[in-house]
């Protein structure tokens, strides 16, 4: 191992953000590794506000964190590319050549070694080949797709309340395929917009004539992660805005203006968006290592690699057992967190010669649902309390908490206040949603 151990992150999503944050200050300061992080794009928004990007309430380029500024404040380097293939004998990885929208090369093939590597590139959206999902649905699996929803559905507005012609039936109908939090806060999120659309000139647009917003889901009910008497409280809250829910409808087909079900039933929908599932990405299961059924890097206990030691991975993309019953570690911000604390005492243990046995173990915070300025509802874990089910003004303050602590983990407490501060002064001269 040369002098100076070499660590490569490979995504910056939440949990590698945080990861490399905590390798950089602790290690890439005083000179003890160097960290590296790697990521598609140039800019960081944490997932869980994607939603937010797509209805218009929460603006990207306001709030987006840039990947070379923030590694510089943090003391790791910030490399953009798209990891293409692995060596595990020479301990190398292999970025694909990056190219501009005109197909332009900006950046050719590179090759970074490592001593240690840690995937964390996150999941994307599980189409489980249903024909004209991909034709014909939009993600929100990233800042950019979220960006394009939200542009899509403003100039649907905007050609609908231009157009000589009557509205047809769907033109401005959303379907939104997966009932879990994702699906249920977009919905909310939408209702939010189109009601208040009309304060921007919009006033050939009747809301609740022309727009309706269905929520679609193979289950039984919506949102699984929550107990049933939460799950039914947001459904009638849903149902009481005007959205339609539909659940025990399994999609079977999409096409290019309308959702179809195994039950026969069809949602004329010109914008329809799939939140049904996740996976880990197509290229995991193409690499010389061992994936699950849907793309996840098995992991030992101390989320190293079955197939290398050397290699961890974090967040959506690791398949983590958490119990006896073989139940995975679920998807959520709260396990990114976790995961990224957890590998940075490894590393840093690991780096020093110092021995860590330790096993991860998945603490679960409870889950929390926002409905835009409706409602805020979920239920809360505790050691002493168990589960209690929070709602209103407590629920919304723990909601907002969750994305405070991630900024208090990339900024500290001094920066992240200036930045609420900041956000707090922008409310007073920023329309209530982006329009451009």
């Amino acid at each position: 191992m040369s002098e100076s151990p070499k660590i490569v992150v490979v995504g910056g999503g939440a949990a590698g953000l945080e990861l490399a944050t905590h390798l950089g200050r602790c290690l890439g300061k005083h000179d003890k590794a160097q960290v590296t992080l790697i990521d598609a794009t140039r800019t960081h928004v944490w997932k869980p506000l994607l939603h937010q990007v797509a209805a218009g309430t929460f603006d990207p380029a306001q709030h987006a964190l840039g990947y070379l500024a923030h590694a510089r404040w943090n003391h790791y380097r910030f490399r953009l590319g798209i990891m293409q293939d692995l060596d595990r004998v020479k301990r190398e990885i292999v970025l694909a050549p990056l190219h501009n929208e005109q197909g332009e090369e900006l950046i050719p093939s590179r090759t970074f070694s490592y001593d240690y590597l840690v995937f964390a590139v996150g999941s994307v959206s599980n189409d489980f080949g249903i024909p004209g999902v991909q034709e014909h649905c939009l993600m929100l699996d990233t800042k950019s797709q979220a960006s394009h929803f939200q542009q899509q559905l403003l100039e649907a507005l905007i050609k609908a309340n231009t157009q000589k012609e009557a509205l047809k039936d769907g033109q401005l109908d959303v379907a939104i395929v997966g009932a879990g939090a994702t699906g249920v806060e977009l919905a909310a999120q939408l209702h939010q917009v189109t009601r208040q659309i009309a304060q921007y000139g919009f006033e050939t647009i009747q809301p609740d004539r022309h727009i309706h917003l269905h929520i679609l889901d193979a289950g039984p009910r919506i949102l699984p992660a929550l107990p049933e008497k939460l799950s039914s409280q947001v459904q009638q809250e849903l149902e009481s805005l005007g959205i339609q829910v539909h659940v025990s409808q399994m999609v079977t087909k999409v096409t290019a203006d309308a959702v179809h079900t195994d039950s026969g039933l069809v949602i004329p929908a010109t914008i329809k968006v799939w939140a049904a599932g996740i996976k880990g990405p197509d290229f995991l299961a193409q690499l010389d290592l061992t994936v699950n059924h849907i793309n996840q890097l098995k992991v030992h206990g101390d989320l190293t690699l079955e197939d290398d030691e050397r290699i961890y991975a974090i967040g959506d993309c690791a398949a983590c057992v958490m119990n006896e019953q073989g139940d995975l570690v679920p998807p959520r911000a709260q396990a990114a967190h976790q995961q990224a604390s957890f590998v940075a005492k490894a590393l840093v243990k690991r780096i020093k010669g110092q021995s860590f046995d330790k096993r991860y173990i998945y603490h679960d915070y409870g889950s929390l649902v926002t409905l835009g300025r409706y409602s805020t509802v979920g239920s809360l874990m505790g050691a002493i309390t168990g589960s209690v089910r929070v709602s209103g003004w407590i629920a919304r303050w723990v909601y907002l908490s969750l994305y405070k602590m991630h900024q208090l983990t990339l900024f500290g407490w001094w920066r992240t206040g200036l930045t609420t501060l900041a956000r707090m002064l922008r409310r007073s001269i920023d329309p209530a949603i982006k329009l451009h």
